[in-house]
């Protein structure tokens, strides 16, 4: 079993994984995440980006091929210890927010620093920060049933955000948000991830999206594949045809 190399926060070697139903959902995945990188997994829906995701945060265990984080086998790691791991080392936002109903928004965002141990008023404190800086601090005291879905998932990413994570997986963050909305909440993300040293892993089928990471790693039919730029020749019918995946 070889270990990954010491500036790699992630990494994983032949990954293969089989959905419940039989349909296949990663097919010998190999993929490296370099520490403090912002990577963005891209390709159509259905392609494996959210099955990577699950794997490489431990929510699916692994049984065909090797997940490392630093120096920890995830693959070989009992359910308590990748639960404890999530809790401690990761955070997750997907394209529903998932906030706790009963709690307001920033008890929401509050929420992983008081599970580690933090302090209540220290909890509060940087949540607040947190909401502040993604435009939904005038809804800090709110319950999510009082908020759009916009504002929802904001919270939900300064939840993400505030515990300050080693690695955050991103599974569509922006999918609820308004188009106006998306480029100030995405360049919101990178810039907190970079000035705090977080790695990002960004699953998104948006390029735009995609475009504000410092790396693309593209799936299809649960393969990586690599997208060839030719010039561009206009076809029997006058269009032009400019690239090809291999």
């Amino acid at each position: 079993m070889e270990a990954p190399p010491d500036n790699d926060v992630l990494w994983a070697r032949s990954l293969h994984f089989t959905h419940p139903d039989g349909s296949p959902g990663l097919a010998g995945v190999s993929i490296a995440v370099r520490e403090g990188e912002i990577l963005a997994v891209s390709g159509p829906r259905g392609s494996g980006k959210t099955t990577l995701l699950r794997c490489l945060s431990g929510l699916e265990p692994v049984r065909e091929g090797e997940v490392w984080f630093n120096s920890t086998p995830l693959h070989t790691l009992g359910p308590a210890h990748r639960e404890r791991l999530r809790r401690d080392r990761f955070c997750w936002i997907g394209p529903e927010p998932g906030l706790v109903p009963e709690l307001n928004a920033w008890e929401n965002a509050a929420l992983p620093l008081m599970l580690r141990g933090t302090s209540r008023r220290r909890a509060k404190t940087t949540a607040l920060e947190w909401l502040e800086r993604l435009d939904i601090g005038e809804a800090a005291r709110k319950r999510p049933h009082r908020l759009r879905q916009s504002e929802r998932q904001r919270v939900s990413i300064a939840r993400a955000l505030a515990p300050a994570p080693t690695v955050l997986f991103a599974d569509e963050p922006t999918a609820p948000l308004h188009r106006a909305d998306r480029g100030h909440v995405l360049r919101t993300l990178t810039s907190a991830a970079r000035s705090h040293g977080i790695t990002v892993v960004l699953a998104t089928h948006d390029p735009e999206t995609a475009a504000l990471a410092d790396r693309t790693v593209n799936l299809l039919d649960g393969r990586p594949v690599r997208t060839v730029h030719l010039p561009e020749i206009p076809d029997a019918e006058g269009r032009a045809a400019c690239s090809i995946s291999v």
